[in-house]
């Protein structure tokens, strides 16, 4: 129902105005999810226990689509096995200019320069207060206007207002879309920010896990640098991959925007960027996948490359909620 009737009439507006179109109905006529759209999948088979956290199920919603955390609960409800919120940053900004995300249908992806807009880490955490049990990952960057040698006071502030309302950290520093932000993950910058906030976790009584959000783009040198640094500071994982500055084999009108994509280009690449660190690693440590999963089989085949979970984002615009369901499905087939 989603692709034949709900999906094209979505996709005839824009899509950052039928995105919040979609929250406000959800969030006013809950009905319409439990009436319409398939029923969650619930199967103690399907739960896994990754970095010290029990998930329902595999299938999470990555960063990006809740950014302010409004809507976690009524996403939950769709059958996702766990919620990630952000990317937050301690004050409110407005991101970029619109227009600012775009569809490529027929490479079935997006292209997105949001910036980080969010309405701040206080706010966010006003509405975890409300939490109905749903398991919450924090998604956390820095303001635009912070420099990069200032930026991990910013994830500091952000990682101890969100301490008591989230379960995991994902500490983001792989989006395209703020200016010099890829720099911190050079190896010497982005060590100081883990062992700071590794160091700052450690000392609270119960210690979350904090993964990091790296990019599709990065060499196999830097992921080599990657997993010694996350041997280093000792985080608990990663999740690969963030959207791509890459544009090849496109196709559709909007290829040449500027941004992150996402969606099914990526889906060949992220799983590489996973099976490359699970192999080189020897398993080191958990690895989220995500990146262009637009049916089973791809996230299949992330979990057999060495992903422990798996995120969707453009692949859940695409193909509805019927995904999460099919995604646990197939798992269970092949259990």
């Amino acid at each position: 129902m989603y692709k034949s009737i709900i999906r094209p009439i979505l996709f005839k507006f824009d899509p950052e105005e039928v995105h919040y179109f979609t929250f406000s109905v959800l969030k006013k006529f809950p009905f319409i999810a439990k009436t319409f759209l398939p029923k969650p999948i619930e199967d103690q088979r399907l739960e896994r226990e990754v970095f010290g956290l029990k998930f329902k199920n595999p299938v999470g919603l990555a960063a990006g689509f809740d950014k302010d955390a409004k809507m976690f609960n009524e996403l939950s409800d769709l059958g996702f096995g766990f919620i990630e919120i952000g990317t937050l940053t301690p004050t409110a900004q407005d991101g970029n200019p619109k227009k600012r995300l775009f569809r490529l249908k027929e490479d079935s992806a997006i292209i997105n320069r949001m910036g980080f807009n969010n309405g701040g880490v206080d706010a966010a955490v006003e509405r975890l207060k409300k939490n109905k049990n749903v398991l919450i990952g924090g998604n956390i960057g820095k303001n635009k206007i912070t420099p990069n040698e200032d930026a991990v006071n910013d994830y500091i502030s952000c990682f101890e207002k969100l301490f008591d309302h989230v379960d995991y950290f994902v500490v983001n520093v792989s989006s395209p879309n703020t200016p010099n932000l890829r720099e911190l993950q050079d190896k010497e910058p982005l060590t100081k920010l883990l062992g700071t906030l590794q160091e700052l976790n450690l000392t609270k009584k119960n210690p979350k896990p904090i993964l990091l959000k790296i990019a599709p783009d990065l060499t196999n040198s830097q992921l080599l640098d990657i997993i010694e640094i996350i041997k280093e500071t000792q985080i608990a994982g990663v999740i690969a991959t963030n959207t791509t500055l890459s544009r090849e084999h496109l196709s559709s009108e909007n290829k040449k925007e500027t941004g992150g994509l996402s969606g099914k280009p990526l889906t060949k690449r992220s799983t590489e960027v996973i099976r490359f660190l699970s192999q080189k690693s020897g398993k080191a440590f958990p690895i989220i996948g995500v990146g262009g999963i637009h049916s089973a089989e791809d996230a299949l085949e992330k979990l057999e490359a060495g992903a422990s979970l798996v995120q969707l984002y453009t692949g859940f615009i695409y193909e509805g909620p019927e995904l999460i369901r099919e995604i646990n499905e197939k798992i269970l087939e092949s259990l």
